[in-house]
C-alpha cells in the first residue's frame, strides 16, 4: 500500500450517488471473503439495483473461487483493498475485515469519495477513531457501520413501543450478550479474535460494541459509566506452533451506566458462557411496565404491564409487524439512494460507539467512573 494514492473517482459524484430518487444500479466492491463478507454478499445480491462488481481477499484461491461463483471478471479480483477501492467499476464498498483494517479501509473510502458499509467495531483504537472523524469532517460520504442488531425485528418493535410510551418513563434496563464458543471446555485455540494487535480489545469490541449500540439505539447517549474487564483464560494454544500463547484481551466485560435520559443500565458480555449460542437480550423497566426482547426469539417482544381496569398483571407477547422487517442490506441500498431508514447506524454512530468503548477501557484501567458528557 505504500505510495499508492487514491483520487476521487471520475464520473458520478458522491452527491449524485446518494441523491434521493436515484435508482441506477449500484456496483459494490467487497473487501474480505470470510463468513461475514459472504453473508453480506448473499444479502445484497437479493436486492434489485445492486450488483457485486469487485471483490478483494489476500488468499488468491478464495478470490478465484468467489469470482467464479459470483461471475466477477478477473480484472476485478483484487488482493489489495486499495486497488479495489480505486476500481472504476466500484461505486461503493462493503468492508468485512479483521478489526486492524477497519480504519484504513474507511480512510481510503473517504479519500476516494466512495460510500461504504464497514463492519464493527468502528476501529481498533480510539486514536484511529479520532483521526477518521477529523477526516470525515472534510471528506464526508454516506456511511453505515455494521451494527446489524438494529435490524432484529424484536429490537425494532421494542424501540417503537418505547417511542410510543407503552411503559412510561424508562428507569433502568439490562443488556447482555452471551456466546459460548470460547469456554475452557471447548479448548478453543488462539485465533485472531484473541490477538490484541489485531482486535484492540476482546469480547468488548466483538460483542460489547453491539450492546453499546443497542443502548444508543433504544435510549440515546451515555452520560457516565464504570466498568470491569477480565481475561478468564490467560493462555490458549497457537495452532501454528502448538505452543501456549498469552491472551492479552478480555474474555468478560461488565459495566454500568447512566444514560443522558436518566435511565440506569447494566451490561455484561462474554464468549465463555457454555450453552449460549448468540444470545443478545434486553430487559427494559419503565414506570408503567416492562419490555423484554432477545435474538433467541427475534420476532417477539414480551410486554408486562398492570391492566388499568382490573389491576392485574398482564404478560403479553407481541409479534413484530411487517413494517419492522427492514434488513441491514435494504437500508444500506436505501442509503445509497439517499433514502436511509430512521435509525440507520451511520458514521457518527460508529464514532460514538468507539468513544464509549474507550471509556469502558479507561474505567477499568483507572478504576473509576468515566464521564462521557
Amino acid at each position: 500500500m505504500a505510495g499508492f494514492s487514491i483520487d476521487r473517482p471520475a464520473g458520478e459524484s458522491v452527491e449524485a450517488l446518494a441523491a434521493p430518487g436515484a435508482r441506477q444500479t449500484r456496483r459494490l466492491g467487497v473487501v474480505g471473503l470470510g463468513g461475514m463478507a459472504l453473508a453480506h454478499i448473499e444479502g445484497l445480491r437479493k436486492l434489485e439495483g445492486i450488483s457485486i462488481s469487485a471483490i478483494c481477499d489476500v488468499q488468491q484461491s478464495a478470490l478465484d473461487q468467489a469470482g467464479e461463483r459470483f461471475g466477477i471478471p478477473a480484472e476485478h479480483l483484487h488482493t489489495d483493498y486499495g486497488r479495489l477501492i480505486a476500481d472504476d467499476a466500484v461505486d461503493a464498498v462493503v468492508s468485512a475485515t479483521p478489526n486492524a483494517l477497519h480504519a484504513e479501509v474507511m480512510r481510503l473510502c473517504l479519500l476516494a469519495g466512495k460510500p461504504f458499509l464497514s463492519e464493527k467495531p468502528f476501529t481498533r483504537t480510539y486514536e484511529e477513531a479520532e483521526e477518521l472523524n477529523a477526516l470525515y469532517a472534510t471528506h464526508p460520504v454516506p456511511a453505515m457501520i455494521g451494527f446489524s442488531y438494529r435490524y432484529t425485528p424484536a429490537f425494532r418493535l421494542a424501540k417503537r413501543m418505547l417511542d410510543e410510551g407503552r411503559i412510561g418513563a424508562v428507569r433502568s434496563f439490562s443488556i447482555q450478550y452471551l456466546q459460548g464458543w470460547g469456554a475452557a471446555v471447548y479448548k478453543t485455540p488462539f485465533v485472531w479474535r484473541f490477538d490484541r494487535n489485531v482486535t484492540g480489545t476482546g469480547t468488548l469490541g466483538d460483542l460489547g460494541a453491539h450492546m453499546v449500540d443497542l443502548a444508543h439505539y433504544l435510549f440515546g447517549s451515555f452520560e457516565e459509566l464504570s466498568a470491569r474487564l477480565q481475561t478468564l483464560i490467560p493462555e490458549r494454544i497457537d495452532p501454528r506452533t502448538g505452543e501456549a500463547r498469552a491472551v492479552e484481551v478480555d474474555d468478560f466485560a461488565s459495566f454500568q451506566s447512566l444514560m443522558a435520559n436518566g435511565a440506569a443500565g447494566l451490561f455484561q458480555t462474554t464468549r465463555n458462557a457454555v450453552g449460549s449460542g448468540n444470545q443478545l437480550e434486553a430487559s427494559i423497566f419503565g414506570d408503567e411496565g416492562t419490555l423484554m426482547a432477545s435474538t433467541e426469539r427475534p420476532e417477539e417482544v414480551v410486554w408486562i404491564r398492570v391492566d388499568a381496569e382490573t389491576g392485574e398483571l398482564v404478560r403479553e407477547t407481541r409479534r413484530s409487524p411487517q413494517r419492522e422487517r427492514l434488513t441491514q442490506w435494504e437500508d444500506f441500498a436505501a442509503m445509497l439512494n439517499g433514502e436511509p431508514g430512521p435509525g440507520l447506524p451511520d458514521f457518527g454512530a460508529g464514532y460514538e460507539n468507539q468513544r464509549v468503548l474507550e471509556a469502558i477501557v479507561r474505567s477499568h484501567e483507572e478504576k473509576r467512573t468515566i464521564s462521557l458528557r
